[in-house]
């Protein structure tokens, strides 16, 4: 899959830290649930499997020590309210697209071919635009299936 870790905007350090030890200790019992999986359009009609986080500890997983991502998935984070929120790549292993939507689903901000982070402290990702939802897709897709400034993805959230 793709992205790695949402880094929180308060208190980044030491709460992402925490909601990932605690991931990390429950995910081997089998405590955290599998995230949903919802279609994804792309502007070019192609349509894309992605992983639904919307809780903090799989926000705060997301791609992490994944060796890949396939071409036909990706990653959707769902934010309660719009806000700049930033993305770092601790702990990936595959550099990424990273794209933020608007609360209509529109691009509002774009960062391509972001790579793994190599040493701490790793940079911080963020938009330009307040964003209500991240995707993360393969480095390359964003391009090659038209995602630019001011397209429009689709997705049906599940209630």
């Amino acid at each position: 899959m793709v992205a790695c870790l949402y880094r929180f905007a308060s208190g980044a350090g030491s709460r992402a830290r925490g909601v990932i030890a605690l991931a990390l200790v429950l995910a081997p019992a089998g405590v955290l649930a599998r995230p949903a999986v919802i279609p994804l359009g792309l502007p070019s009609g192609k349509v894309l499997q992605v992983e639904v986080m919307v809780e903090d500890p799989d926000r705060a997983m997301g791609l992490m020590f994944r060796p890949s991502l396939p071409e036909d998935r990706g990653m959707l984070f769902i934010f309660e309210a719009l806000d700049f929120h930033g993305i770092w790549m601790k702990n990936c292993k595959f550099a990424i697209d990273i794209v933020w939507l608007d609360e209509h689903k529109r691009v509002v901000h774009l960062a391509e071919h972001t790579p793994p982070c190599k040493a701490d402290p790793c940079p911080v990702y963020a938009p330009l635009r307040k964003a209500a939802y991240v995707v993360e897709i393969g480095a390359g897709q964003a391009r090659g299936e038209k995602v630019a400034l001011g397209s429009l993805l689709s997705f049906e959230l599940q209630r």
